[in-house]
């Protein structure tokens, strides 16, 4: 069969290693214990299946524990270290092979959803065309990307992502930036018009002139941002380590005390054995399985499962604008008519004109006008030069909308520009009204920004955006945010996320390429919507449906998997004591550790699978 050779083609996701150990320990047990119980088999037999499972899994398992003990990290599989050693000191090789299987097992269940930081930058450079289309005399040739110089003639068809950052020279059509920049609409392109790399054009053919090489373009400096960000990415202490944490010590010093007091390392060992804290090396990743499960069955795919634990604890929520908080399209938000006319009139008039028009504004003033109910005329004698505005004759009438950059505003006594996008629309060469537009903010965006404090103690609500300041304002005041970032570039982002992430957990909600890197360094980076694959990438988390309840969605669902998984954790482990107290006081051996050990397990692991059972309710606001 032929190899797949397409550059979409993903790889083939291979098992870790620690799920290579696991299966390699299932195997020597049982082959173990088929050796020596159904064939007795001699002794070197069915000890050499155990054997291998301890040399090849034990002890790669052991290199990493003592790597991280004289780095002073004493987390929980400390314990499941010092068993493995002291079982083979002891030759009780099955129970060491047990602790290797319980050990690995558990990180091999945590793996499953972990992603791969790599995958960020492979999507980067996925999307950007390898070739640019240089202008010839007698046409056009195929260049790569190194090619490109400064003055290059470029030509960029349609539906093509812009290869570098320029000006329009030939051309008129939009493109889309809101992925790079924040701005929420497709952006008209005529002659003089700037470009930036990786914006998506319209549908008609643009020739630009590159005014930087590909590697200082737009587009290369978001990608080393990325690259910078994935280095600066907070480290998360996990919920098994914090408990681990006393729990080890406790464990090593009731070990010691029962060899000190019975004299009997075999003491030591049993101790040991019902101490290895399968709670949390299996019974917390169940429960986060369980949430995985949970969120995907509600639209939100979980990239990390680290921030499970996280994203209920977060006390700073930051977000994006466009398409977060924003539906990330223009909306008629305001008709300011001059006198002598009306509203509904002026309002029917400029949407009978603009259903001839493919311009970013047409669709919401059509939107509008098909709200009110409003009966549209053909127009005849249409034009739409580029750059000036569009007219045509309805019923009689000469009709005119253009922007407020075509007429002396001075004269026409406009209101002063408050944010947002304008028109102007004139009836037989008099200003009828002034349309304003906005990305306008999603219907529950006020409750949701409302409900943070009281519902989930977040201290602190900021809005951090691309866009212009006026735009941004509008938005904070509409759903009322206090602190407001504008303009800003992605390398402001990620200083103001990273900063704010040093005082307290911080959520970074986002949608664009541009914010991407701030995802990163985010305590809990989440994106909305898979429209791109990088963002999606860089995100911890991802919601499918753009929608802020399932932000709510995702918070409780943290809280209730840490609720549970610390009961789990907790539960067991005061079980584990019990059993401890009890290998201690020498009413239990190594085998029967391990064997009370796992009933424990079976326990933890039960209750931890509450999680992943559906919720009614998950919102509350």
């Amino acid at each position: 069969m032929e190899a797949f050779t397409s550059s979409n083609a993903k790889p083939l996701q291979h098992f870790s290693r620690d799920t290579y150990i696991a299966l390699l320990a299932l195997a020597s047990i049982l082959l173990h214990l088929l050796l020596r119980y159904l064939f007795h088999a001699p002794r070197l037999a069915w000890e050499t299946p155990l054997w291998v499972a301890l040399l090849a899994g034990g002890a790669p398992l052991l290199i990493t524990l003592l790597r991280k003990l004289l780095a002073r990290d004493f987390g929980s599989d400390l314990l499941a270290g010092i068993s493995i050693a002291t079982s083979v000191v002891l030759g009780e090789y099955l129970v060491g092979t047990i602790v290797v299987l319980m050990l690995s097992g558990g990180a091999a269940l945590e793996q499953l959803a972990a992603r791969r930081a790599s995958s960020v930058l492979n999507a980067l450079a996925r999307r950007m065309p390898q070739t640019a289309h240089r202008r010839m005399d007698s046409g056009f040739a195929d260049i790569s990307l190194d090619e490109i110089a400064v003055g290059e003639t470029l030509i960029v068809f349609p539906h093509e992502i812009c290869p570098a950052d320029g000006v329009v020279l030939e051309g008129h059509g939009v493109m889309n930036e809101a992925y790079l920049t924040g701005e929420p609409f497709e952006i008209s392109k005529t002659p003089g018009s700037q470009v930036i790399s990786g914006a998506i054009n319209g549908d008609s053919a643009l020739t630009i002139r590159a005014e930087k090489r590909a590697i200082d373009s737009r587009y290369a400096k978001i990608m080393r941002v990325m690259e910078e960000s994935e280095q600066k990415r907070p480290n998360i202490r996990r919920l098994g380590d914090r408990i681990g944490a006393w729990y080890t010590p406790l464990a090593v010093s009731v070990a010691l005390a029962a060899w000190a007091a019975s004299g009997s390392a075999m003491r030591f060992l049993a101790v040991m054995v019902v101490a290895t804290p399968c709670p949390l090396l299996i019974a917390i990743p169940v429960a986060v399985i369980g949430a995985i499960s949970l969120s995907a069955g509600r639209g939100i795919i979980i990239k990390n499962p680290a921030v499970l634990e996280q994203v209920d604890r977060c006390r700073t929520l930051i977000f994006d604008k466009t398409g977060t908080l924003t539906y990330g399209r223009p909306e008629l938000t305001e008709v300011v008519c001059a006198l002598g006319f009306a509203r509904e009139e002026v309002l029917r008039l400029a949407a009978s004109l603009e259903q001839y028009s493919k311009h970013p504004l047409a669709s919401a003033i059509l939107k509008a006008a098909t709200a009110e109910h409003l009966r549209l005329e053909p127009a005849a004698a249409v034009s739409e030069p580029p750059g000036h505005g569009m007219r045509g004759i309805i019923g009689g009438r000469e009709i005119r909308i253009t922007g407020r950059s075509k007429v002396e505003a001075e004269e026409l006594g406009l209101p002063p520009i408050v944010g947002g996008l304008e028109c102007l629309v004139f009836v037989e060469g008099n200003f009828g009204a002034l349309f304003r537009f906005h990305d306008a903010p999603r219907k529950e965006s006020g409750l949701f920004v409302g409900h943070l404090g009281p519902r989930h103690q977040v201290k602190k609500v900021m809005l951090v955006s691309g866009d212009r300041e006026r735009e941004v304002r509008y938005l904070a005041e509409m759903v009322g945010i206090k602190e407001v970032h504008a303009g800003k570039s992605p390398e402001e982002k990620v200083a103001i996320v990273m900063e704010e992430t040093r005082k307290a957990n911080t959520l970074f909600v986002g949608d664009g390429i541009n914010d991407a890197p701030a995802l990163m360094v985010a305590t809990v980076g989440l994106a909305f919507g898979p429209n791109s694959d990088i963002t999606s990438e860089a995100a911890d988390a991802v919601i499918l449906e753009t929608s802020l309840e399932k932000v709510d969605e995702l918070i409780h669902i943290g809280r209730r998997m840490r609720r549970i998984a610390l009961q789990s954790a907790v539960g067991g482990m005061a079980l584990s004591i019990l059993g401890m107290i009890a290998a201690a006081a020498g009413f239990l051996i190594p085998v029967e550790g391990a064997i009370v050990q796992e009933v424990i397990d079976l326990l933890a692991v039960l209750n931890a699978v509450r999680v992943a059972l559906p919720v009614a309710e998950l919102k509350d606001f």
